[in-house]
């Protein structure tokens, strides 16, 4: 499989491993099946048949479902975040501050010890996120903008997201755009280069740089509107590598429950896709 830009899918088991495991395995648990019913027609094993349920392929309808599930759950928080920061915003900050950091960590987690595949993982980081995108997306409106129209500049935000979404859809199936190891490298590079920028933003406007703005990548000026265009379009071909890295898995024979690790990878890129847009909606709405 080739390397892709988003950490998930890096720390995701690699083609030949899952090759494996519906191969190999399958192939013993066949024999030994075969072995049993020449003895005992019609006798099922419950082992058996518990090792068919585990080892079933993955198919794009597991991944549809599962991002599916996983976005629902993010929208649902997402809403009840933004309902509550706005009859008191006084959460605003220990959202955002609990969503952003407990869902990092759950991130990290899923990354070292491999366990992105996990349904209860993936579903709390859903939560987490939802948490800190709904607090975050009041103070991006409500607050920072100063509009009584909130609503309708987070609709806005996200038809963009996945509009971008489906457009790089319809670009990788088309093939328009082929997902080579130099362009998978090239995503790459810009994608840490985009991080240290922003690391080092923050960094400085702790420090009081720039009037507190730092490089002013974040201070709404044209600066910041340039940056995030620049986020915008590599979060977009970011999807290109990870819709790739998807299809490898399902070609590799990958088990069901490597869908909760794609649908993990995908929310975490569809979450900085809207974020940059709704960021740069602000920009706008704030001249």
């Amino acid at each position: 499989m080739r390397e892709t830009s988003n950490p998930v899918f890096r720390s995701l088991p690699k083609q030949g491993g899952y090759a494996q495991f519906g191969t190999g395995f399958g192939q013993a648990t066949a024999g030994a099946t075969q072995q049993m019913s020449q003895g005992h027609p019609g006798l099922q094993s419950p082992q058996t048949e518990y090792q068919r349920e585990v080892s079933r392929p993955l198919t794009i309808d597991d991944v549809v479902t599962k991002t599916g599930m996983t976005l629902g759950v993010l929208s649902i928080a997402a809403v009840v975040s933004f309902f509550l920061v706005s009859a008191n915003q006084a959460l605003a900050a220990p959202l955002t501050f609990i969503g952003a950091f407990g869902g990092l960590a759950l991130v990290m987690v899923a990354m070292f010890t491999r366990r992105q595949d996990s349904k209860a993982l993936v579903l709390s980081y859903a939560v987490l996120e939802g948490l800190f995108l709904g607090a975050i997306s009041f103070v991006l409106t409500a607050v920072t903008v100063g509009t009584s129209n909130a609503g309708s500049m987070i609709g806005q935000a996200v038809m963009g997201t996945f509009g971008v979404f489906g457009g790089m859809l319809v670009v990788y199936k088309t093939g328009a755009i082929r997902v080579t190891p130099k362009f998978t490298r090239m995503i790459v590079g810009a994608l840490f280069g985009v991080l240290a920028l922003m690391i080092g933003n923050l960094v400085l406007s702790l420090f009081g740089v720039g009037g507190g703005d730092g490089l002013g990548l974040r201070s709404g000026g044209t600066l910041s509107i340039i940056f995030s265009l620049v986020c915008i379009g590599i979060a977009a071909f970011s999807f290109l590598i990870d819709f790739d890295a998807a299809d490898q898995l399902i070609r590799a024979g990958a088990p069901e429950k490597a869908a909760w690790g794609i649908a993990l990878g995908l929310t975490v890129t569809l979450v900085w896709l809207y974020l940059e847009i709704l960021r740069l909606l602000s920009y706008f709405q704030s001249d």
